[in-house]
C-alpha cells in the first residue's frame, strides 16, 4: 500500500477528497503526513480529525526556505513516503526536494496550462485572466512538479465552458468541486496501483481495459 504525504496551506478540500477516497477504499493507498505552510490551515484540523500525522512549518520557524524543505525532506524520509501532492500549497519546493523525489510529486493548478501558468498566476488572480480574455473554457491540469513552475510533465487536463454569469470566486469553485476533486482523486488512485508511469518525459497512463 502506498504512503501518501499532502503539503498544504489551506482549508484542505482536496486533501478531503482523498481521504474519502482512500477510506472507502476507491484509493487503495493510505495518507500518512499532512505539512502545513500555516498553523492555521483547516487542512490541519481535517488530519488530525483523521488520526494523521501534522506539522505546522512556517517560515517564521527557520532562518531560511532551505532550511523549512530540510526539515520537509526529513519528514518524509521519516514517514517512507511514496508519493507528494502539493494540495494548495502555497510554496515553491526547493531542488534538493524536488531531486529527491523526481516523479514522485503531484499537483494541480486551475487552469488549462501552458495557459495561465507561471509566477503570478495563483488562487482567484487565474480565474479573473480567464474571464479578462473571455476565454469559453477553463478548468485544471495535473502534472508531475519540476524545478519549473507550472512546467512539468502532464498527467491529465479537463475543461469545462465558463458561465455567462461566473465572476473569479464562482468559477474557481466550479473547478475546485467539478474537477479538481474528482481528477486527483482519479490520478492518485492509479499512482497507487502503478498504472502512471513517466517515459522519454511523457505520462504514460494506463487505461482500464
Amino acid at each position: 500500500m502506498k504512503k501518501l504525504a499532502f503539503l498544504v496551506s489551506g482549508s484542505g478540500t482536496n486533501l478531503q477528497a482523498v481521504m474519502n477516497a482512500c477510506s472507502s477504499g476507491e484509493i487503495k493507498g493510505r495518507i500518512d503526513l499532512v505539512i502545513s505552510t500555516s498553523p492555521y490551515a483547516y487542512a490541519l484540523v481535517r488530519a488530525e480529525s483523521a488520526h494523521i500525522a501534522n506539522f505546522s512549518l512556517p517560515l517564521s520557524s527557520f532562518k531560511t526556505k532551505e532550511d523549512r524543505d530540510a526539515e520537509i525532506l526529513s519528514l518524509l524520509k521519516r514517514y517512507d513516503i511514496d508519493y507528494v501532492v502539493l494540495a494548495g500549497y502555497r510554496a515553491i519546493l526547493s531542488k534538493n526536494v524536488v531531486a529527491e523525489y523526481q516523479n514522485r510529486i503531484i499537483t494541480l493548478h486551475a487552469s488549462l496550462l501552458p495557459k495561465y501558468g507561471g509566477k503570478g498566476f495563483v488562487g482567484e488572480r487565474i480565474h479573473r485572466a480567464v474571464l479578462a480574455m473571455r476565454e469559453v473554457e477553463s478548468g485544471a491540469t495535473a502534472f508531475f512538479v519540476t524545478n519549473e513552475v507550472d512546467k512539468g510533465p502532464i498527467i491529465e487536463q479537463r475543461k469545462l465552458r465558463v458561465g455567462r454569469g461566473d465572476n473569479p470566486r464562482t468559477l474557481q469553485e466550479r473547478i475546485l468541486k467539478q474537477i479538481e476533486h474528482p481528477m486527483l482523486v482519479s490520478i492518485i488512485r492509479d499512482l497507487c496501483e502503478d498504472k502512471i508511469r513517466i517515459e522519454n518525459s511523457q505520462v504514460i497512463r494506463d487505461q482500464e481495459v
